[in-house]
């Protein structure tokens, strides 16, 4: 039996009619109705969905993808089981049979926060009953595995830091547990920040060894000395300091490497740390991919160039535009007047060829030409200044011992002076500097070490220097101040000095740091952590050091 045209058209109607409510449908997987609901994330993503930025949405993924819910691993496909999820509530109970079972001293927050299985950053928990990483808090999740194998019951998130029974699901609130949240995220006050500098009780970890707040060892990975002394000497710049102990002043930044050296200040200046050590791994893998490996754990180098990379990096990625500043030139930029006088190679080749050129002086786009040496003169900034060190001497004394040459302070500051004359080889130039503007701390290096085609060599020439009153401008010029009843503030006082011992590929690095609530010194190694006195700090083979401007 043959259907009709019109029966055909009525079929095809319906036929359409049908699917325009399966799409429009309330349960259509498309819109997903019963996407689970987090109270705890609400305020978050209220902000974010307001404001509709490229930044913004970048960081509404990244904030789902991390508040992706735990359950997610019961499901192999990834779907997840909507309604179970929309449904769920979790419990929170203030008693939990399994709190005598948490182990303090197992407990090490300064590692890397991957699953120790999956060797995954995301949903990592912490087990509070042997200190061990693992993913996620669902069914046949890492956790909840362990959880059942090891009878361990107590985790901890590492990013939320809510605490949760495992198997059982719920969650702990008990105020016992907030000592291992103050090790997990130190907090600092504006109040405790500017109290620091006069606190002089000493704290003790659970061990029952007594530790200094700011004052603590910082474990040596493996050949990583050179960015221990450098971070303990950072971490007597009081600004600097005090800037990276509150993460309010650098939350807009997303760089790691920031975020990661104030985790590392934070938990070096906290007063209730569960030991007398820092351990700063996961400063040195932020800084490791930031360096794009030029700086890696197991390979030796040098304080000056760790120091100067850091330093310039950390100002990148904190200003918020080419032209702001940002703590870091606040802190350590000062000014150089440089004179430059270099061959005219065209006036040269002119003269060789029997052209002859009058002694006239020229000037020419700021620069000036006389006879055959232009002049060239501008201002530059520096973060730090680099002073020379004398030859020592090849020859031995009677007793076959080389002789140790000393040198004032004074007298390679004169490279500074306007006046003194330095020559560089690569491209051959005579440089005159004079500092213009004298940054709030100063730092100096001493160039120790020279390279050639064969070996490296280290310059033992001791330096003389002040520990207290450094007086630069009785021995280099400095400009008038610019305002009537300012002053003109020259005097420092020396806050850290890095020091080298040993053969120049053998050796090692030890800082000598002043503590300011109490005026002492400290000598720092590593781990190793002693009182020293002022005059053992002038008897060093100095490398590197920070000087405070006097207010």
């Amino acid at each position: 039996m043959r259907r009709s045209r019109k029966d055909g058209d009525s079929v095809n109607e319906e036929r359409d009619s049908r699917r325009r409510r399966i799409v429009d449908s309330p349960s259509s997987p498309a819109e997903e109705p019963l996407v689970p609901y987090n109270d705890d994330e609400d305020d978050e993503r209220r902000v974010l969905d307001h404001s509709g930025g490229a930044e913004e949405v970048g960081r509404r993924v990244e904030t789902e993808e991390e508040d992706d819910d735990d359950d997610d691993d019961d499901d192999p496909y990834g779907r997840g089981s909507i309604l179970d999820k929309s449904n769920r509530q979790v419990e929170v109970r203030r008693d939990c049979p399994y709190l005598d079972t948490v182990n303090r001293q197992v407990l090490d927050f300064d590692f890397e926060r991957f699953c120790s299985v999956s060797l995954s950053n995301l949903n990592v928990y912490a087990c509070l009953v042997c200190g061990k990483y693992y993913q996620g808090r669902g069914k046949k999740s890492h956790a909840y595995t362990h959880s059942l194998e090891a009878g361990h019951h107590v985790y901890i998130n590492l990013r939320t830091e809510k605490v949760y029974c495992l198997p059982d699901g719920y969650e702990i609130n008990d105020p016992s547990l907030d000592d291992i949240r103050y090790v997990l995220n130190p907090r600092f006050s504006r109040e405790q920040v500017e109290q620091l500098d006069k606190n002089k009780q000493w704290s003790r970890a659970l061990d029952g060894s007594d530790y200094l707040p700011g004052m603590v060892g910082l474990n040596n990975i493996q050949k990583t000395d050179f960015v221990n002394v450098t971070i303990q000497s950072l971490m007597r710049v009081t600004p600097l300091r005090n800037f990276f102990l509150i993460p309010e002043n650098y939350q807009h930044c997303r760089s790691q490497l920031v975020h990661r050296f104030g985790e590392l200040t934070r938990k070096i200046w906290h007063a209730r740390n569960f030991k007398g050590q820092v351990s700063p791994h996961e400063f040195l893998q932020a800084v490791m991919k930031a360096s794009k490996k030029r700086f890696r754990i197991g390979v030796q180098s040098e304080p000056v160039e760790f120091m100067s990379w850091l330093l310039n990096t950390l100002h990148a990625d904190l200003r918020t535009s080419k032209k702001s500043s940002s703590i870091i030139h606040k802190c350590f930029q000062g000014e150089l007047e440089v004179v430059k006088e270099t061959q005219n190679k065209a006036i040269s080749e002119r003269k060789e060829g029997g052209v002859e050129h009058n002694g006239a002086l020229k000037i020419m786009d700021g620069a000036t030409e006389n006879n055959n040496i232009g002049t060239e003169t501008y201002r530059m900034p520096f973060l730090m200044l680099g002073l020379d060190l004398p030859e020592p001497p090849l020859f031995k004394d009677v007793m076959e011992k080389n002789i140790i040459p000393q040198v004032p302070l004074f007298n390679i500051l004169k490279k500074f002076d306007g006046e003194t004359v330095t020559t560089t080889v690569r491209p051959p130039a005579r440089m005159r500097y004079r500092v213009t503007r004298l940054p709030q701390y100063l730092i100096v290096h001493m160039r120790r070490f020279t390279k050639n085609n064969f070996f490296r060599e280290k310059n033992p020439t001791l330096v003389n220097f002040p520990v207290k009153n450094l007086e630069l401008k009785d021995y280099i010029p400095l400009p008038a101040p610019t305002k009537e009843n300012e002053k003109l503030r020259s005097k420092y006082d020396l806050i850290a000095n890095i020091v080298h011992d040993g053969k120049p590929d053998e050796g090692f690095y030890r800082v000598f740091v002043q503590r300011k609530s109490e005026e002492l010194w400290y000598e720092m190694q590593d781990l190793h952590v002693s009182e020293t006195l002022p005059q053992m700090v002038a008897l060093s083979e100095a490398y590197m050091q920070i000087y405070e401007q006097q207010q």
